[in-house]
């Protein structure tokens, strides 16, 4: 199963799994080898006329922690059953107006090896107090090339994509 498949199978599991009223709309699902995040989208609360983005900003935070609070039995349910289903890790974020929250992550080990050259660069950042480690320095590294290569990164997921396609349509060699 190509990795769109598997992302739309795992979207329509939890659209028919998940409550009908838990988001506003079908959860966006995400997927690696380890984890599955489901993004779901709640309504803003109603705030007074004129109110500060201060009062929205609070307004916003409350809806988020009493939707986590009150909906997180429901999410384990369904999560245990994906976990069991699909052998990955489920991670809950929820988007509420302008907000993205995560309520449960995974950080997954990746074993790497590097020249001392790279380990020289991690150790900077180490000893500069960019990072506590090299592991989370590692870590930098990676967001920052995902923060200032968006369109790179955009532009080759569309192309593997497009191999995906071709790969399904040709023959079958089985």
């Amino acid at each position: 199963m190509t990795t769109r498949e598997t992302t739309e199978t795992l979207r329509g599991w939890f659209t028919g799994r998940l409550p009908q009223d838990l988001f506003d709309a079908p959860p966006e699902v995400t997927v690696d080898r380890e984890e599955i995040t489901v993004i779901g989208r709640i309504p803003e609360p109603e705030t007074a006329e004129g109110a500060s983005a201060a009062e929205k900003a609070a307004a916003v935070t409350g809806r988020i922690k009493e939707f986590r609070e009150r909906t997180r039995s429901a999410r384990v349910r369904v999560a245990r059953e994906a976990e069991h289903e699909f052998g990955r890790k489920v991670s809950w974020w929820v988007r509420c107006g302008e907000t993205t929250q995560p309520f449960t992550t995974l950080s997954v080990p990746v074993m790497t090896r590097l020249k001392q050259q790279d380990r020289q660069l991690l150790d900077t950042l180490v000893d500069a107090g960019v990072a506590r480690s090299r592991s989370d320095a590692l870590a930098w590294c990676v967001r920052q090339v995902g923060q200032r290569a968006e369109t790179w990164l955009a532009d080759l997921r569309e192309a593997m994509r497009t191999v995906e396609q071709v790969r399904d349509a040709g023959p079958d060699l089985g």
